[in-house]
């Protein structure tokens, strides 16, 4: 039986049609859903295609063509990041700290952590945001994923645990065409994996089992994993397994705390 391409990375939405193009005639047109919502028009992939393979490479043709195809991996990254729509706009540079010192030191630590990317990825480091509901820990691991995207090119996903024991636990419905080890390889795969919402679920033994698992996969393959949570950092053990927990922590991880009052009411 087929696997799916990804249970939690989806592609981006397509619409098609038939199209005029003034060199190849009648051909099927698309548009493409991009990352900020809108929808763009595809190129004649005939077109592409010779642009890419037949055209003098020092043409402006074929320049054009190499930035299209840029273009669409980035945007098929973006879409398959796991941001929400809510969460499109959110970056670090458009995170608001005014003078509160904390958020200061929160903003800063994590922008220290995507823009030595390459060092942490190398390293395994991970991070843990945790703190007060509506302080922004989510903004600021969406604008990490997106950052990491568009710099380092990087398989990044941002997922609820929730949704990940979900997706697990679907594995076990009859007639699954997917098995609960093909979701645990498939985030030990990714460059980055933000999991968000610790310790919303359930906590029970299978919940802390799964996502111990997880993590643990991760660390033994030395790939970096952000946490968030609205828990302490010290009772997430009972979420994830206190040696997930002590992972986590490991070779430099830091654990970010998030004390303020929520920012919901002001933004």
């Amino acid at each position: 039986m087929a696997k799916p391409i990804s249970n939690f990375r989806r592609a981006p939405d397509v619409r098609f049609f038939e199209a005029q193009c003034p060199v190849h005639g009648t051909i099927d047109g698309a548009e493409v859903e991009q990352f900020d919502g809108s929808y763009l028009v595809r190129t004649c992939r005939r077109c592409q295609w010779e642009a890419m393979n037949t055209a003098d490479t020092r043409s402006e043709a074929h320049t054009q063509a190499l930035a299209r195809r840029e273009a669409t991996a980035l945007n098929d990254l973006l879409i398959g990041s796991g941001i929400t729509p809510r969460f499109a706009d959110c970056t670090l540079d458009n995170f608001t700290t005014g003078a509160v010192l904390e958020k200061v030191r929160a903003l800063s630590t994590c922008q220290s952590y995507v823009e030595q990317f390459e060092e942490n990825y190398r390293a395994g480091r991970s991070l843990i945001l945790s703190g007060n509901v509506g302080t922004g820990k989510t903004h600021l691991a969406s604008g990490m994923v997106q950052h990491v995207i568009r710099k380092f090119s990087a398989a990044a996903l941002i997922v609820s645990a929730a949704e990940i024991i979900r997706i697990a636990k679907g594995a076990m419905v009859r007639g699954a065409e997917y098995t609960e080890r093909d979701v645990i390889n498939e985030l030990a795969g990714l460059d980055l994996l933000v999991i968000d919402e610790i310790g919303a679920q359930k906590g029970s033994e299978y919940e802390l089992g799964l996502l111990h698992e997880v993590i643990d996969r991760r660390y033994q393959l030395v790939l970096p994993t952000v946490v968030v949570s609205n828990l302490p950092a010290n009772a997430l053990g009972q979420f994830i397994g206190d040696r997930a927990l002590d992972r986590l922590r490991q070779n430099g991880g830091q654990a970010v705390g998030f004390s303020w009052s929520s920012m919901r009411s002001t933004t």
